[in-house]
């Protein structure tokens, strides 16, 4: 009897200090954990995969976790959930929250985004780190996320991805995929043509590389012909250039000389068709004149005679 109590007393002792280790561990825990602040994150979309004790990180380090998880009472579209984060975070303007889901279907909160200098979120107080606190504590706004936006979309994307396969035994009906056989067989023949008529598309490459040849050739001699060209007109064009350059000083000079001479005859000239012509004019007329009277004594000389000359004119004869 007195064995069955030292044991009952041996096991009450023991569970005695096995609670007292389990307290003492646990206010090591919470004396390794340090202060902690409490921020509210109002969320508007699901939140699966989150529960009372979520790890909350900060840029990938575990930061803190979450402690309550509820729809939000003023409007039930938004879920509150609100976080203790160690008070050596920092919790700046510009830091974001994300839901960072899983395949394994556990969600995490990720906090980014604080910037160096910028004021942290509090509740109290005038400035730019003053925040709204709808239910008391300062709150963090939120962005969508990679994986967990991609995971909440997943029904939406699985309806699209069977539409998209719908579709797609559709286009690939009998019908259509006796089209592809055709296509394929017109491929293959077409194919084979061009196999055929490669020698001939050789032999034309060979021809044109001979005539693109020829043409280089020509025109290098081309080149060679400007090149002469240029040398003859920097080594002969000055002379040319200076003897046409005296040719036409000379014909200057006589064009001066014969405006000059047109000049000094324009006198003798008005002089010649006021005075010399008209009675040039008159004398050529006088002349006709007098070959004419000299043609009559002429004619009258053969006809009648030298008496002709001298007789007077007959008269006619009178009847009575």
């Amino acid at each position: 009897m007195e064995t069955r109590a030292n044991h009952v007393w041996v096991g009450v002792v023991t569970l005695i200090l096995l609670g007292a280790l389990a307290l003492f561990f646990v206010w090591l825990a919470g004396l390794n954990k340090g202060e902690q602040n409490e921020y509210d994150i109002f969320f508007k979309q699901s939140v699966a995969g989150l529960a009372k004790g979520s790890e909350v990180s900060f840029a990938g380090v575990p930061s803190g976790q979450v402690s309550e998880i509820q729809l939000w009472e003023k409007d039930p579209e938004f879920v509150r959930v609100r976080v203790k984060v160690d008070e050596a975070t920092p919790i700046l303007v510009g830091t974001t929250a994300t839901i960072q889901g899983s395949f394994t279907g556990v969600s995490t909160i990720l906090l980014d985004g604080a910037r160096r200098g910028a004021p942290p979120l509090t509740c109290e107080g005038e400035g730019v780190g003053k925040t709204a606190c709808p239910e008391g504590r300062p709150v963090i706004p939120t962005k969508p996320g990679g994986l967990g936006e991609l995971l909440a979309n997943a029904p939406l994307l699985l309806e699209r991805l069977a539409t998209l396969t719908e579709r797609l035994t559709q286009t690939l009906s009998d019908e259509n995929q006796a089209s592809i056989r055709g296509i394929l067989a017109n491929t293959n023949r077409m194919t084979g043509d061009l196999a055929q008529a490669t020698p001939q598309v050789e032999r034309t490459l060979a021809e044109l590389q001979v005539t693109l040849r020829e043409a280089s050739e020509a025109l290098n001699q081309f080149e060679t012909v400007l090149g002469s060209t240029d040398k003859l007109l920097n080594q002969e064009g000055q002379s040319l250039a200076a003897q046409m350059r005296d040719t036409l000083k000379s014909a200057d000079s006589a064009a001066k000389s014969l405006s000059a001479t047109l000049n000094d005859a324009r006198p003798a000239a008005r002089q010649l068709s006021e005075s010399t012509l008209p009675a040039a004019e008159a004398t050529l007329r006088d002349l006709r004149e007098t070959s004419r009277a000299l043609r009559a004594v002429t004619e009258k000389i053969e006809t009648q005679g030298a008496g002709g000359l001298i007789g007077g004119q007959k008269l006619p004869d009178y009847k009575p």
